[in-house]
């Protein structure tokens, strides 16, 4: 019999506490700037990462994180990610891929084909774009950290 998914919270909470910090480090200015663009190069391939602020509240801001890869074909949509930062808490987690809402857990197997999972592969992904644009990326305009 095969053992149902348990959410491992331990896990998705440092991943998400990092992928707060990384982003804090992006967006310093994170409650006056609208979008910053990351120019990150590595072999041959350029991608520009986009951090755009899509909504801001008092204990929350969501951004989005969309990328395009040279040479990438206009019929292919990368996927977007939005992300929501908790600063009373200190997180930020994927909570959309493209327009669709994410679960915490899905079942096995389901019509979509998520994994059970998914909500933590997805925050892992977003700290591997994110540790990208801070090791490899540069940005047009400095980027002051306090």
């Amino acid at each position: 019999m095969k053992r149902k998914y348990v959410p491992d919270l331990t896990r998705q909470t440092a991943q998400c506490e990092a992928n707060y910090a990384r982003m804090l480090k992006l967006l310093p200015d994170i409650d006056d700037c609208g979008e910053r663009d990351f120019h990150v190069r590595w072999q041959q391939h350029q991608t520009v990462v986009r951090l755009s602020v899509e909504e801001r509240f008092k204990y929350t801001t969501t951004v989005r994180l969309s990328y395009q890869h040279d040479g990438q074909s206009p019929w292919l949509e990368a996927p977007a990610l939005l992300i929501r930062l908790y600063h009373d808490a200190r997180v930020a987690e994927v909570v959309c891929l493209q327009r669709s809402q994410l679960s915490g857990v899905y079942p096995y197997p389901n019509r979509e084909m998520h994994q059970p999972d998914e909500k933590l592969q997805l925050n892992e992904y977003l700290g591997e774009w994110l540790g990208h644009c801070l090791d490899r990326g540069h940005h047009p305009d400095p980027v002051y950290v306090s």
